[in-house]
């Protein structure tokens, strides 16, 4: 299970570890202590968290912010990874920006993508290429 310090969790949601610290004191998000005693967020609660983030900032009834385009490199989080026969589909929360990935499943299998690993979204034209943080 891949894990997350404080200021790593931060960076990947875009905002302060002062803003992570007070959402885990307030019991928004989980947290748990490593083996050297600081606070780590789980990955996989770390895109559940993510997800819900999105959605909140999406306003109410689902309705969604007008965004600008973002050029080239979305940091983020995997936050699913749906696996068929020959395709697979990747989704990304990078801030506030949900991207979805179609590519062959080897190439999942290859790079080891699962959720709650970091990953940087890549855009070029009408394509999301996925790169292994």
């Amino acid at each position: 299970m891949h894990s997350y310090t404080i200021g790593g969790a931060a960076r990947l949601l875009g905002v302060s570890p002062d803003t992570v610290r007070r959402w885990a004191d307030a019991g928004r998000i989980p947290t748990r202590r490593d083996e050297t005693g600081k606070r780590a967020i789980d990955g996989s609660d770390l895109a559940a968290f993510s997800v819900a983030l999105a959605a909140e900032a999406n306003g109410p009834e689902g309705e969604e912010t007008a965004y600008t385009t973002a050029r080239n490199a979305f940091p983020g989080i995997i936050t699913a990874v749906k696996l068929g026969d020959v395709a697979a589909q990747v989704e990304i929360q990078a801030g506030p920006h949900r991207l979805v990935s179609l590519l062959t499943r080897e190439a999942v299998e290859e790079l080891g993508l699962a959720v709650g690993m970091e990953a940087v979204a890549r855009v070029k034209a009408t394509n999301v290429h996925i790169d292994r943080a």
